[in-house]
């Protein structure tokens, strides 16, 4: 679509994000909350709504919520309610989901996000606790052929649903936001955010409007988007849609959406719900949740290193650039990976240099998690002491890093299997560069002529001679004085 059309279109976003908190056991019941079991094997008469069985509120699922919280400046209610949510439909066996409605943990927080450079906060209408519903199976090879079965697993898992004003104009801001919040409830520790695992989900409501007018256009709701990709082209898709519909004299209908990725299009899931289909009453199993100020004090006092402020200390201690730092706190297991590699002895910049650079791109070859590195951060310290200190050379360094990796060795005790240790002696290299100068004397008049780009020649017979071992630093500097006085 052209910036003519958008510009005489505003679109008009706000998203509701769930995100499983990782707890040791289910917002109401002792069952194990892990991903991955076998189908309905991680179930009990609570998480499955038998008659008779009572909830019992999870106190670290709460804690977690005010983390998340406390970390957005949100308004912390000291007393908030559970209510019963009714709908149907297979994977909820209660026939209604315990949340909060009308009387959350928490409202009118916020969260700053960089846009291409550009700051910009986005308001947090509300932060509330709630159980997830169990799966629809599809796909398992132990499913027939167009058949559907259901995992209950997931039923009672503790989430945290993150509510936020209609402040995103473009499906690029709200797969920012998300990049944003995801990194943020990581370093909060309080949740992995896998989208591939279901781990982070996201609803989002957009519609469009003509530039200059006060009033919003009719919405649609895009559901269970779980993947950064997938909210930013279904929005794009959505937005474009209705701005056509719009322009070409057509009407939006108030519709649930789903996105289909295989056609790269939006298309109808139901009619839109509105808050009286879903018969919200307080849930009469569980009494009003009740927030101390000295349990608020306590959460506050042990709150992790938020993610921005992990940056700024990186940029003050370690002398790193913005960017650098930045790139080192994408997770909370890469900023103490690098911590600990200064700590065991490795220079701060560059340690960040070969943990973003080498390291990482063997990870992505490798496809290993951070968490799945097999390069202790003492040994990485001790290879960027060997870098440092000039006894080894940076492509030596990476066929180092590389055995490493596979052999699980130190890099010192590589250094001399592999003969990599730089050649620093500087009678020995002079020596070296006065031989290769002889041997290619046509070179050398031709250099004193004004041939400069000559010079990189002479370096790489110096380097070839020396077998690659010769410290390429000291041999530029031998070779300037040489070839002066030559």
């Amino acid at each position: 679509m052209d910036n003519g059309t958008r510009s005489v279109f505003k679109t008009v976003i706000g998203l509701e994000v769930h995100v499983q908190l990782a707890t040791k056991t289910k917002l109401f019941c002792g069952c194990l909350n892990r991903y991955g079991a076998a189908p309905n094997s991680q179930t009990c008469p609570v998480c499955l709504g038998m008659p008779g069985a009572l909830p019992v509120l999870n106190k670290q699922a709460v804690e977690f919520a005010l983390r998340l919280a406390l970390a957005v400046n949100g308004k912390i209610h000291r007393q908030s309610r559970m209510a019963r949510k009714h709908y149907f439909y297979p994977d909820l066996p209660k026939g209604y989901q315990i949340t909060q409605a009308n009387r959350p943990i928490c409202t009118e927080g916020e969260l700053e996000m960089d846009v291409q450079g550009r700051k910009k906060q986005i308001r947090i209408q509300r932060i509330h606790l709630e159980e997830d519903a169990g799966k629809s199976v599809h796909n398992e090879p132990y499913v027939k052929e167009n058949g559907t079965l259901i995992d209950l697993n997931r039923c009672g898992v503790p989430l945290v649903e993150i509510v936020t004003e209609p402040d995103f104009e473009s499906g690029e801001e709200a797969a920012v936001f998300l990049i944003a919040l995801r990194q943020l409830v990581r370093h909060l520790r309080i949740s992995g955010a896998h989208m591939e695992q279901g781990g982070l989900r996201c609803d989002a409501n957009i519609s469009v409007r003509r530039s200059g007018s006060a009033g919003l256009g009719t919405r649609t709701e895009v559901k269970n988007l779980n993947s950064i990709r997938h909210v930013r082209r279904a929005l794009e898709f959505e937005s474009n849609r209705q701005i056509n519909l719009v322009r070409s004299g057509g009407s939006v209908r108030q519709e649930t959406l789903l996105w289909d990725e295989k056609t790269q299009q939006t298309k109808v899931m139901r009619g839109k719900e509105e808050a009286r289909d879903y018969r919200y009453f307080p849930d009469p199993d569980l009494p009003p949740l009740n927030i101390t100020l000295s349990y608020l004090y306590e959460v506050l006092q042990t709150q992790p290193e938020l993610p921005w402020q992990r940056r700024e200390r990186f940029v003050a201690e370690f002398n790193l650039e913005p960017a650098m730092a930045a790139q080192l706190t994408e997770t909370p297991e890469l900023a103490d990976y690098f911590e600990a590699v200064v700590r065991a002895g490795g220079q701060a910049r560059e340690s960040a240099n070969w943990i973003t650079g080498p390291l990482a791109a063997l990870m992505k070859e490798q496809n290993c998690s951070m968490e799945d590195v097999p390069v202790p951060p003492e040994a990485l310290a001790e290879l960027v002491r060997l870098i440092s200190e000039q006894r080894v050379s940076k492509s030596g360094a990476k066929t180092i890093l590389l055995s490493m990796w596979n052999e699980k060795r130190g890099a010192e005790e590589l250094l001399d299997e592999l003969n990599l240790r730089q050649e620093s002696n500087h009678r020995e290299l002079t020596t070296l560069v006065r031989r290769i100068l002889s041997q290619h004397a046509p070179q050398v008049t031709a250099f004193q002529r004004g041939k400069t780009q000559l010079f990189g020649f002479f370096v790489g017979q110096v380097m070839r001679a020396s077998g690659g071992r010769a410290n390429p630093r000291l041999v530029r500097q031998i070779l300037t004085r040489e070839l002066e006085n030559a």
